[in-house]
């Protein structure tokens, strides 16, 4: 493939819409283009790299007896109102009329259909076990896109299910995919770990996060120093430290314009430790719900919605004010025992505490929880935090930035009961199927590859994604020696298998050299007239930027020991 006969074109400077380094190296090295925030178009150097990572993930699943399948890309809107998640997913999923006013769905994932099909087509439990997979364009209504195609709205994702017979079925589907999951990152040359995580609107049953710790991930990583515990921060457990203080008479006192946690403890010369936080969640139709935590903690979302549902939301301004009377950041549980009130099992017993007083530009102290509080439940709701202690083996936490690659969920009989997914056993009961989720982002293969490999130079490939193994640099190309020199290098190259990019551009050579670092690609030969007077030719490994010699006659087999050399660090 001739450089300048493709669709490459690289920039000099970085694009002003990147915001992180995988996006700007994707942008620059014209591996993808943007057409609007949070959509792209897969340049063909982009793209060559997402057919090799789908290949990696082909031979994987079809390595543990997955069957490939394509459902469609839209879904009719009964689908989601049967299994009840189309409220729960609300405004991230795109929704479409047809001209007959039909409803329909861009499907961010695929449960629903699997289930439709299943119900359609499997009888008996001589049907089962069955795994399908598939490599397809999902849709998520992003609200603020970022990253490039780290957290886009339209995405390419390997999707996969299991359907079993029961439980111990489930945990073999499962464990076949974590073990598949492992190979096809480590033959992608990731760096990752598997942690505990949260299933999300996906269903309550175990689930594992496949996670590549990179600085600026999106997600968040509780890692215990000591030990093998790690979990996604949203859904991490670890040990506080309890807090109390001189349990002092409840008074109201005034913070005129002070709400945020560091303004009233800043005002009022206490730690955040002292403070108690208010959180209100509502869902419609059903009652709100008041959460308190301390001051030097976040509330986890996940955990919140997993102790009162997925529709619970935080509260607006106005749905504050007409409750409490106050204005957020003056809000708080004193005389609001028509509230149930959930509190950060860290509050128990905690006395001499600071919280809002319902009322705008104040704050009580003083306030005893056990006294002064009408606590439903103790419950973790909390973030944890770095250096609090671990929940197995007390030691103590870290917190990392981390990119999510892969999910695997074991959803049970969620979707298989509310659509009616049934089989008959060997008795002839019937009974739901048992179903499991397993999905990859592709892109975000190819972006975490970026963010671990790249140097400040650009894209380091990993020669098990890389678009061609080899770039072959051409200086002087009109000069016939190197002219000549360069076809029967890619000829010996080609009919050896490798892929071949070829830059013949009449340009200068550190253009190229720097488009070529840009790239990524992991062999680089330079053909020049220099290097043919005296009989060797440059190879650069890109990884390392080591550079060996080599004859015209050694070329192939010395490429072949470095590919070899690659690929057994990926595998090693």
């Amino acid at each position: 493939m001739k450089f300048d006969k493709s669709l490459i074109a690289t920039l000099r400077e970085d694009p002003k819409e990147a915001e992180s380094k995988s996006h700007r190296i994707l942008l620059r090295g014209g591996f993808i283009r943007q057409v609007a925030s949070g959509i792209h178009t897969y340049l063909p150097l982009g793209w060559r790299i997402l057919l090799k990572i789908s290949n990696i993930i082909r031979e994987e699943m079809d390595g543990i007896g997955g069957q490939e399948l394509l459902m469609p890309a839209i879904s009719p809107k009964e689908l989601w109102e049967e299994s009840g998640r189309l409220q729960e997913i609300g405004d991230d999923m795109f929704q479409l009329k047809d001209r007959k006013d039909r409803e329909y769905c861009l499907c961010p994932t695929h449960e629903e259909i699997v289930a439709d099909t299943a119900r359609n087509m499997i009888r008996s439990y001589r049907d089962l076990p069955q795994i399908w997979y598939q490599i397809q364009t999902k849709f998520r209504d992003e609200p603020r896109p970022r990253s490039g195609v780290i957290r886009s709205r339209q995405f390419i994702m390997k999707d996969s299910y299991s359907l079993d017979c029961d439980e111990a079925g489930l945990d073999n589907s499962f464990n076949l995919h974590k073990r598949a999951y492992e190979k096809i990152f480590k033959r992608c040359g990731l760096d990752f770990v598997v942690v505990d995580a949260s299933g999300g609107l996906m269903g309550t049953g175990e689930s594992k996060e496949f996670m590549a710790t990179v600085a600026g991930g999106e997600d968040q990583l509780a890692i215990c120093r000591q030990c093998n515990y790690r979990a996604n921060l949203q859904i991490a457990d670890g040990k506080g430290e309890p807090a109390s203080f001189d349990d002092l008479p409840i008074e109201q006192i005034a913070t005129p314009e002070k709400r945020t946690v560091e303004e009233v403890t800043q005002f009022l010369r206490v730690s955040p430790q002292n403070l108690v936080k208010s959180i209100f969640f509502t869902a419609a139709g059903k009652d709100p719900v008041l959460l308190l935590i301390r001051g030097d903690y976040e509330i986890s979302e996940d955990k919140i919605q997993r102790l009162v549902g997925h529709d619970y939301q935080p509260a607006s301004a106005e749905q504050i004010r007409a409750t409490f009377g106050a204005q957020p950041g003056y809000i708080g549980p004193v005389g609001m025992e028509r509230l149930t009130i959930y509190a950060d099992d860290l509050l128990r017993g905690a006395r001499g505490m600071i919280t809002g007083a319902n009322r705008d530009g104040y704050h009580v102290r003083g306030l005893n929880l056990d006294r002064d509080v009408k606590i439903d439940k103790y419950v973790n709701i909390r973030k944890v935090k770095s250096g609090d202690r671990c929940p197995k083996c007390d030691g103590e936490m870290l917190i990392e930035s981390a990119l999510e690659l892969g999910h695997i969920f074991k959803l049970g009989t969620k979707y298989s009961i509310s659509l009616g997914a049934n089989f008959l056993d060997e008795k002839g009961n019937s009974k739901p199927i048992i179903m499991g989720s397993y999905g990859i982002g592709l892109e975000r293969i190819m972006a975490c590859a970026c963010e671990q490999k790249s140097d400040d130079r650009g894209a380091v490939w990993p020669i098990s994604i890389a678009p061609f193994d080899i770039h072959l640099t051409i200086l002087n190309p009109h000069e016939d020696i190197v002219s000549s020199t360069s076809k029967e290098a890619i000829e010996l190259l080609t009919k050896a298998e490798f892929s071949v990019i070829i830059d013949d551009r009449d340009i200068s050579a550190g253009i190229k050299f720097n488009d070529a670092d840009l790239i990524g690609i992991p062999i680089r030969i330079t053909v020049g007239p220099k290097g043919i007077k005296n009989n060797q030719l440059d190879i650069c490994i890109r990884e390392t930027g080591e550079i060996i010699t080599a004859s015209k006659t050694e070329l192939v087999t010395k490429c072949i020991e470095i590919r070899d050399m690659l690929y057994r660090r990926i595998n090693g």
